[in-house]
């Protein structure tokens, strides 16, 4: 009896290589519908002449134009391995293009991750291995896509030099693991040593990952400003367990969390928002919770400030100072009757310096420790 048997491993470069469509430029028919697909694998050279299975000597084709190749002999096989050349130079013009800017990758990326998603969630998660094996095709056309389109556009992805603060090192994470997934067949999946990053998914706005909060409130701050400017701000709820900022995106409103980092992390680099760390968001929304917690009604000065707010007509400064200085009190100016908190508790009661005090008491100031601040907080009726 003659093998036909065609190693799994071939078969995924060919399902990637074909992407989804009959390989015949004149046709190029979609071969996967809801029900499975109608995937096709024709030797180029026939194998009972050749006992080839390779990659290189296989072709993906549709029912049709397999039958006119093999049984009818319309097409040639050198005209059959010009099929893959073509389709080879149809991918590189479709999904290697360079994009302007990071919305423009996402309307590309977004609907592949999403269907991949669906796919792994309602098939692989739910031990449907039946259904799995033939939609599992679709997820290897749709990396095929994603990798090209990340490699053509890495430009548009925030990077860092340490891996764990970049989204960069996600995508490259991410192209090894579609790398590893055309390599090896289902049964070795629970074995796969890269498994999917789902940052990647939090990056394009699809599935949020909790993770830490980006220390800058500066950042966050002038994020708002610039969303403000393009009409995208809808608004901020900060003093919770996940803050997060409303905003519009494509004419939806969506809520993006802090501590969903990855995509913070995007923003941030596409608006150009990095600013050093003057203020600790985290302290300063743990400050937040507190007042929540008490029940205690407070506004922000505006928007894009959200160091300083109003308590019963009393504005209140945030700072975030190992030691406050007199020289720092004097930069930061408040006006009389307002109250200046440091957030910084590292150094105890030592956090502001006996001079700061004595300039405050001038300046009609009160300075208060994190302590004194919730002391502060309780007494209010």
């Amino acid at each position: 009896m003659v093998n036909r048997y065609i190693d799994e491993a071939v078969k995924r470069k060919l399902y990637a290589e074909s992407m989804g469509r009959c390989m015949n430029p004149s046709c190029q028919r979609e071969l996967f519908c809801e029900n499975g697909d109608i995937v096709e694998k024709a030797h180029i050279n026939p194998y009972c002449e050749t006992a080839d299975n390779s990659f290189e000597n296989l072709v993906i084709l549709c029912p049709n134009c397999h039958t006119e190749f093999d049984k009818n002999h319309v097409f040639t096989s050198e005209e059959v391995l010009e099929w893959k050349k073509i389709r080879r130079t149809e991918l590189e013009k479709f999904f290697s293009k360079q994009l302007e800017t990071f919305e423009d990758l996402k309307k590309e990326v977004t609907p592949l991750l999403q269907e991949n998603k669906t796919i792994y969630e309602r098939y692989y998660l739910n031990d449907n291995k039946a259904l799995w094996d033939k939609f599992e095709f679709k997820i290897l056309v749709n990396n095929k896509k994603l990798k090209t389109l990340f490699l053509a556009n890495s430009d548009l992805i925030q990077r860092h030099r340490k891996e764990s603060y970049s989204n960069l090192a996600y995508v490259q994470s991410f192209i090894a693991h579609i790398d590893e997934f055309e390599a090896t067949r289902t049964e070795e999946e629970k074995c796969r040593e890269i498994l999917f990053p789902p940052e990647i998914n939090s990056m394009f706005g699809i599935t949020p990952v909790e993770d830490f909060i980006l220390p800058s409130t500066e950042s966050l701050e002038f994020l708002i400003e610039r969303l403000k400017a393009q009409g995208k701000y809808e608004g901020t709820g900060i003093g919770m367990d996940h803050p997060y900022i409303q905003m519009n995106d494509e004419g939806q409103s969506v809520r993006v969390f802090l501590d969903d980092t990855p995509r913070l992390r995007q923003l941030y680099y596409d608006y150009g928002c990095f600013m050093g760390a003057k203020v600790r968001l985290e302290s300063l929304n743990y400050a937040f919770k507190y007042i929540r917690s008490r029940n205690v009604g407070f506004a922000f000065l505006s928007d894009s400030n959200l160091r300083e707010i109003t308590i019963q007509n009393t504005k209140l400064i945030f700072v975030y100072e190992y030691c406050l200085s007199q020289s720092e009190l004097m930069r930061l100016a408040p006006e009389k009757n307002s109250i200046v908190v440091n957030l910084h508790n590292w150094n105890g009661e030592s956090c502001i310096s006996k001079q700061a005090y004595i300039l405050a008491q001038n300046m009609n100031v009160r300075l208060l420790t994190i302590k004194g601040f919730y002391g502060y907080i309780n007494g209010i009726k």
